[in-house]
């Protein structure tokens, strides 16, 4: 666990699910589905780093180890995100390096994400990480890239 002004940042598990069921509307996509939730965190693939306000989450970065038969695991970043009221202060650089640290301790040898094309602030955060940039074609099936 590190402070990130008055933010706490550390990365939580199953033990932690009070967290993200108390969490506020609007720091995620959607509303937290318990059942969702409680899958997520009891899964060890499954990992989040959050910056805590009190019980509050105000900024998260969450991810999944990818398991390969023939390499090392490899780390996809799911998403990041921080409320409106608390951009600008490091804190999802401060969740994304500790996500990151939790993806190498955990073995894991590549860490990628996606961005959209047209979101700068993301684009910024990932280059301020050391994050390289590259051109990749993306298909989806079942509305995998459905905005709802």
């Amino acid at each position: 666990m590190k402070r990130r002004g008055m933010a706490l940042v550390k990365v939580i598990g199953a033990g932690d699910i009070d967290l993200l069921l108390g969490v506020d509307e609007g720091m995620f996509d959607h509303p937290i589905r318990p059942d969702q939730a409680r899958a997520f965190l009891a899964n060890p693939l499954n990992l989040m780093a959050v910056a805590l306000e009190g019980s509050q989450i105000v900024s998260f970065a969450s991810g999944t180890i990818l398991l390969h038969p023939d390499k090392a695991p490899g780390f996809l970043v799911n998403e990041v995100g921080t409320r409106n009221s608390h951009q600008r202060q490091g804190l999802a650089t401060a969740v994304c390096r500790a996500l990151f640290d939790a993806a190498r301790a955990a073995g894991c040898e590549g860490i990628w994400l996606g961005a959209d094309e047209n979101n700068a602030p993301a684009q910024a955060l990932y280059r301020k990480l050391g994050g390289e940039a590259l051109t990749i074609v993306a298909f989806g099936w079942d509305g995998a890239f459905d905005d709802d």
